[in-house]
Order: structure tokens, then sequence, then C-alpha cells
């Protein structure tokens, strides 16, 4: 029998006899295979607590490259491959269940080369910091190098991890018992195979749990139809929800009035958008940017936002080709051809353009940089993040490109960009803040002595101004007095460049950088000097599924940038690592999230990096465009969102936390419980308090009726809960089902783990067989659902990309019976690969069309008028 066929026959009851079961409880805690590396991770409430990786060091601590790749051969058997060509050996395991609580490794290594004076490697585990300090405890070693334990008889959960024969070393770095390392190799490579075995017992409370692949399913994709997708075309057509805005910036321009956007003739605005990104802009044909225009308008959008334009791995990029330009100084006229056809393309279908100043870009020796050669270290080109918080040379070359850029007159609209309406926000610098990220780059130990200086002098002369300890104002890694001096520093920098745009006659909102990649709410202060608070947030899989009171979602850090006073935008959304086999959920999930809570403009990442050249596509975590997934679900979400379908929170909880609170520790969605349960029941707010050190940052008023919180471990739920309710009552996410439900009276959906259940909502009943799917049903003519007489329904189910080159996916047929009560006299139908409406069957009896979709038929969205 084939690995096809044997996966085919395969059944969900045959994961429940091996006591991996489909449907987990999601605040239970659980042990599984990591399908990303095939090594285990420990989780609670869907959120990890001990996760593990591969890591490898030449000499002098060289990191080397390891390439793995998990296969699910059957349920709860798996096979591991691993490659590092820089030390020249191959990894691979055979990973069984042979308990019910016990997994094990059998792994086969086979070095092909003597390799001297190594620092070796292995496994690296890394363990939640807020159960060492808690239940848990610190992780043990064991003795003679033969793994390690963590928790305990105390605890009444025990995780072990035990090598035969024992490891040539196994060890915490540097005394830190929250990371853990378990060497196979040390100090030399012999050449040869060797044979050791890893077994994982946990005891107590902790279950093992499948992998996504085994919840989801074991089936050949290959017998999956392919996608009906047509990259040119839209397979819906909500351009009417821009009829009445073109061309953009007939209102007038985008400002910030509190916290709402809004244009000049008070007309309220809500965005929908994505990114278009690096080659898209430039490499695209001037037709396929016209039509990929009107698809983005029909799909929905109405701002998207170009990103990468000035990244030196995009040749050519606005500067031009990159084996050619020696120097940022000037932009290069082609380039700037492209984006003004963009611009133009974009404007004529009502969708309005964000603009970024700066990305990624590559200073060179010829820019004329101060102290450049300590940056670069030898190299050509330096990275200008974090230096440019205290290099005016590099200040005034970000100034000179805002100048050239903004001032640059769009020969197709006859306006400069910064006179354009159409141009909605300006973003002054891409995931560039010194709070957290990049203030780490300007320490003393960082081999950039001038840079350093300046910076060290700048924190003395902060530390002298308000009386703060010198030796802990400058020590940017730590909370208390580094993080005010560190928003002091960035806020400098934010408010000179605004004040260099607003002189060059720039009128719409400008955010200064965005929070992202684990920003504490420590980094908000300098951010509230830009108009409106920008955030960027990236989940994994399983969203539906984080239990709030104990784990994190990408939600909850959106969420945690919503300041009192200051619109909210996110620039960049998405999921990764591609292809997560329920991205389909993230459109719905956020749009919901973004209506209840008034945020303001919401972007996906990315709808393309690559250019849109007939022939040639391939799938990625940043092309959308051709991604049936996504794509089953965006549109619904923009009709949803941008319609005003979910109902704003009328509950308002306000965490406003002292000095002492916000910069003394660290309060993160990942830190503080308040953060996580507030948002799903009704809107939060983040109030920053009035600081005496810092003189700029100017609190916005609390509204009257708020519910006002200062405890960020302040829990909103109860211990027990396995759901939350919006206030409203349209929105409902249980944890423990991994369901999320919008109930509305133009759109009702449900998303999730559908399989086997049966959803009933106002109007609509959802039972499926296929485990897990996205159903939404919209009324497209605005009349209430049960009387609208044209409706779209969007399906979302897996889609997995061929391997090759110009790719289409596979996309799993939804198996599922959908009752929908709306008038007599409708029909349905299914829009075909070349934009025709088939007819499908549909019964009408008792006032409700029944729709049975048994799997032979495969569409992402139907249309019932």
């Amino acid at each position: 029998m084939t690995l096809s066929a044997m996966r085919a026959l395969l059944s969900l009851a045959a994961l429940s006899a091996l006591a991996l079961p489909i449907n987990v409880q999601a605040e239970a805690w659980q042990v599984s295979i990591d399908e990303q590396n095939g090594l285990p991770v420990v989780t609670q409430g869907g959120g990890p607590v001990m996760s593990a990786k591969f890591d490898f060091w030449a000499q002098d601590w060289s990191w080397t490259g390891f390439q793995t790749a998990l296969s699910v051969d059957a349920p709860a058997r798996y096979t591991l491959q691993g490659q590092n060509k820089d030390l020249d050996f191959e990894l691979k395991a055979a990973i069984t269940q042979v308990q019910p609580q016990t997994l094990a490794w059998d792994f086969d290594l086979d070095a092909h080369s003597r390799q001297r004076d190594v620092i070796g490697g292995g496994m690296v585990f890394q363990f939640d910091p807020a159960q060492i300090a808690g239940p848990m405890g610190a992780p043990q070693l064991l003795a003679g190098n033969r793994g390690w334990s963590w928790g305990g008889a105390e605890q009444g959960r025990r995780v072990e991890m035990r090598f035969d024969p024992p490891l040539a070393k196994v060890y915490f770095e540097r005394g830190n018992p929250s990371e853990l390392r378990a060497f196979f190799y040390k100090d030399d490579i012999a050449p040869g195979k060797q044979q050791l075995k890893a077994t994982l017992n946990v005891t107590g409370d902790i279950a093992l749990a499948p992998t996504p692949t085994e919840r989801f399913g074991l089936v050949d994709p290959k017998t999956w139809p392919l996608d009906q997708l047509d990259w040119r075309t839209s397979p819906v057509d909500l351009s009417f929800l821009n009829a009445q805005q073109k061309p953009a910036g007939k209102h007038g321009f985008v400002k910030a009035s509190g916290e709402q956007l809004v244009f000049e003739d008070s007309t309220p605005v809500r965005f929908w958008g994505t990114n278009l990104s690096a080659y898209a802009l430039f490499k695209s044909p001037d037709e396929e940017i016209v039509q990929q225009a009107k698809r983005l308008s029909a799909l929905g959008f109405n701002l998207v936002r170009l990103h990468h334009h000035d990244s030196p791995w995009v040749s050519p990029n606005v500067f031009g080709d990159g084996t050619l330009v020696r120097n940022t100084q000037q932009v290069d006229a082609e380039s700037m051809r492209k984006l003004d056809l963009w611009i133009k393309a974009l404007k004529d279908e009502g969708i309005y353009i964000w603009l970024d100043l700066h990305v990624q870009r590559a200073l060179t020796t010829q820019d004329g940089i101060d102290d450049f050669g300590e940056l670069a270290k030898g190299e050509a080109r330096v990275d200008l993040k974090g230096y440019a918080y205290v290099n005016a040379s590099i200040q005034q070359a970000m100034k000179r490109f805002a100048t050239q850029y903004l001032g640059h007159v769009n020969p197709l609209t006859g306006l400069a960009y910064k006179d354009d309406p159409a141009i909605a926000a300006i973003l002054l610098t891409n995931e560039n803040d010194i709070t957290q990220h990049y203030g780490n780059a300007l320490l003393p130990d960082k081999d950039v002595p001038r840079h350093s200086q300046r910076y060290m002098a700048a924190a003395k002369a902060f530390a002298s101004q308000h009386d703060l300890p010198a030796d802990l104002t400058w020590r940017a890694w730590q909370p208390g007095p580094s993080k005010l001096f560190l928003n002091d520093l960035e806020q400098r920098f934010n408010a000179d460049m605004i004040a260099h745009l607003r002189a060059l006659g720039v009128r719409v909102p400008i955010a200064t950088t965005s929070t992202w990649g684990g920003n504490g709410l420590s980094a908000l202060p300098a951010l509230t000097v830009g108009d409106v608070i920008d955030a960027h947030s990236y989940g994994a899989s399983g969203q539906l599924e984080k239990n709030p009171l104990t784990s994190d979602g990408l939600i909850d850090w959106l969420a945690a940038a919503q300041v009192v006073g200051k619109p909210l935008t996110v620039s960049e959304w998405n999921a990764e690592p591609f292809p997560l086999p329920d991205r389909h959920s993230l459109p719905l999930y956020i749009a919901g999230t973004a209506s209840h809570q008034g945020w303001d403009a919401m972007l996906q990442y990315a709808y393309s990096q690559q250019a849109f050249n007939p022939g040639w596509r391939t799938a990625d975590n940043w092309h959308a465009y051709n991604d049936p997934a996504l794509l089953a679900t965006l549109p619904a979400a923009a009709l949803m969102y941008r319609r005003g379908d979910v109902q704003p929170a009328s509950t308002h909880y306000v965490f406003a936390p002292s000095p002492d609170t916000l910069f003394n520790q660290e309060i993160t969605p990942r830190t503080s419980a308040l953060l996580r349960t507030a948002v799903g029941l009704g809107q939060l707010q983040i109030a920053l308090p009035a600081t005496p050190e810092l003189q700029w940052l100017k609190p916005a008023a609390i509204a009257d009726g708020a519910t006002v919180l200062h405890d960020p471990a302040q829990a909103l739920l109860p211990a027990d809960a396995t759901e939350s309710v919006s206030d409203t009552g349209e929105l409902k996410r249980n944890w423990q089902s991994g369901l999320y439900t919008i109930d509305t009276p133009l759109t009702q959906a449900v998303t999730g783990w559908l399989g086997g259940r049966t959803i009933t909502l106002a109007d609509v009943q959802v039972q499926a067989s296929t485990p897990y799917a996205s159903v939404a049903v919209q009324s497209l003519d605005g009349v209430v659902l049960g009387q609208s007489r044209s409706m779209l329904v969007s399906l979302g189910t897996r889609a997995v990309p061929q391997p090759e080159q110009n790719t289409r996916f596979h996309v799993e047929p939804l198996k599922a019976e959908l009752s929908i009560k709306a008038p007599a006299g409708l029909k349905l139908f299914a829009r075909d690969a070349q934009a025709q409406l088939k007819p499908l069957p549909a019964s009408y009896r008792d006032g409700r069309y029944h729709i049975i979709l048994d799997g032979t038929y495969m569409s992402n969205w139907l249309f019932l008028k």
C-alpha cells in the first residue's frame, strides 16, 4: 500500500486510540511535536511554555545553518531529516509515541568529515521565565549529561528529557535557567555514525497532543482539486465599496481627529488594506499595474501600503539598479515612474496609499555618513536602524530622501506626493525603535565607539537632568530609568523628523515607527509623538485556541497598542510559517475584533512581494494575491469591516499604569492577563501617565464611564472560563473548542474546528464533517439576512501549494450542510475558473435554503441570489 493510500485510510478514531485527541482542551497542559524541527513543545492554554530548536556553531561561535524536514508517517509516528552543510553532517530520527505519556526519538548522526576546534551544538530548550518563577520552578540537570527535568511532585506535573548514551554536554546558557543546551557534538566532530535515544516522559496533567497535520486530517493534498483562482481578476466584486471614493482624495486629506480617522470634510473613514512590496512595485508590467489596482478594489481593499521600496535586496529599488548605484542620494527616474503609475491606478479605483519613508535603506560609503567605517566594518553598505538616533548625518540623509520622495511630482496626477490627498498616511521608519530593539546596538560593547560615545553622553545628560542613577540610565536592555531615557531620545528624533515633514507641506497623519516584535508598553510613549499609533503582529497556528488566562495571541499585541486619544493603525498582520493550515481564519478574526475595538486601519502583509508577470508565480507568506486560503475570507472580512457590520464595544476598559508600573517592569500581552482578557469583552485602551521626566508626553483624557484598571495581572475572566463573548453579544470565541463566531444582521460567520458540530447562528446553520473550516454568509444588497435576496457565501479550507514554480494550490473541498434563512425564489451559483457562474443545487423548505457540499465540487465563493 502506498503512503498516500495509507494516509487516506487513517481515521480520527485511530488517533483517539493512541491517546492523541483531535479537539484538545486549550487550557490544558500539552506536549506535541513541532512540525518545523521535530522537537518537543510544551504548551499551556495554547501558548508555549517550553520550546526547542537545533543550533550548531563552528569555530568562535560562528553560527551554522541546520535544515530540517519532518514527515508525519502515521498517527504518533514521525520521521525527521536534518542536514548541516557547514559542519558536514546529517541527522535522521524516528519519533514515536511509545506510551500514553512518553515520546521517543531514535537519532542517527552521520558526520562525513572531521571538524576540529568547533563549538559544536545540538538542541536548545527554552523555558518560560514566568513558569520558572511560578509553579514549575527552574529546570534541573540530570547527572552525567543525561538530560534534564522540569517540575516535580510539588507542582503536580513533571517533564523529563533523558538521553542514552549521555550527550557530549548538557548545561545552562550563562547560568540562565530559562535556556538549556544539550550538545551532540563539542570541540571536535569525528567522522562516522553514532546513534542515541532521547525519551520524553511527562506526568501529571500533561497530555500528548497531535501535530496540526494529524488534527487537520492525514490526507494527501494531491487528491484535492486545484484552485480556481485567476490572479488577474477577482472571484467577488466588492468595488461598490469604493464607488463613492473615486478618485481617492475627493473628500480631502485624511486627518486624525481624536481617536478616529476622518477626511477633511469630516467624513469618517475606516481602511481595510494590504501591502504592495519589493519587486511588485518595480518589475510589474504597466498594464498589470492597472489590472491589479482594479482587482484590489474588487477584493474590497481601500488602502495599499508601498513597502520595501528602498531595501537593498530589491533591485531595482527606488534608487535604481543595485549593481550600478553607488549611493542613495538620488531617486531613480524609472523606479519613480512605476510608483507614479501605481499611485495613479490605485487612486482611480478609490484606493488610498500609505507611504513609508524608510524600510531597510542601506547607506553606502558615498553617502557622506559620519563615522561610517565603524558601522560598516569593512562592508560597502550599512543598515541605519538604531544608529539614526545618535548620528546627525544619517538624520540629514533621511530628510533629504523625504524631501525628494514627497516633493516628487507625479505627472499622471499633476501633484507632488505631499500634495496628493490620495496619500493617506506616512511612516517615518519601519520597525526601528530603540526602546527595545535597536538601543542595544549603541551600547559600549558593540564596537561602534563614536556612536556609543554619543549615546552614553546623552544618557548621562538625561540622568543628570532628572536625578536618575547614571549607571542604570544607559542600560537599554533593562526596565527602569533606561526606558525613560530611550523614549526621550526616540521622541527627539521623531519630533525633528515630523517638523521637517510639516515644513515640507505634509498634511496627512504621520506614524513614527511601529510597536512590533515583542515591544512592551514602555515603548508606547515615544510613538505618541505621531498622529497615529501603528502596530505590527504576526501569529502562529492555533490563534482561536489561545486561552487568554494563560496565553497571548497576535490579536492581544495589536490591542496593547491602542492608546487613549490616538487612532490605531495596523500596517502589518499575518501568521507564519507558511502555509499554516488555519490561515483562512485570520481575516474574519482580525476584522471582527478590529470592528469591535474601533481600530482605524488594518493592512494585511502582503498582497505581493513578487512582480505580476504572466506565467511566473510562486507561493509564500508574502503573496496573498494567489493564495486561495487567504482570499477565501479576505473579501468577507473587508465587507464586514468596512460596512460596519459588527457593532463597536459599549464597554471600555482602560489600563492606566503609573510611571513606576509602566517603566520599571516588562508589561506585554505575554506577561499581562489584563491585556489578554479585556479584548474579548469590551474595548481595551492604554492610558499613558503624566511622567515628570517626559514633559512632552501629553496624556489624553479618559472617557467618562470607562472602567479604569491599574493591575496588569488582573484577569477579567473567571479562572474556569472557556470562552469570551463581546459586550455586544455579536462575537464569541471558545478556545476550548477552537471556534469563533460572528452573528450580526448583515454578516454571520463561524471559523475553527467545525467538524462533527452543529453551529447555529441567527439565520445560518452549519454542520460540517471537514475538521477545520470557515463559513461566512453575508448580505450583498444591504438587507438583513433572512430577508436579503443577494448573498455571498465564503468558504475557507486548507490550501497547499504545489511544490513546483508557477504554482497553483490544492484546495480541500468542504464537506458540510448549510442552512440559510432567506426569501423563496433564489438560486445558488459558484464562480468557476473562467469567471462564469455555475449553477449549483439547493433545496428550499421551511423558509430556508439547504445546501449540501459533499466534497465533489470545490469553490471558495458561492452566491445565493
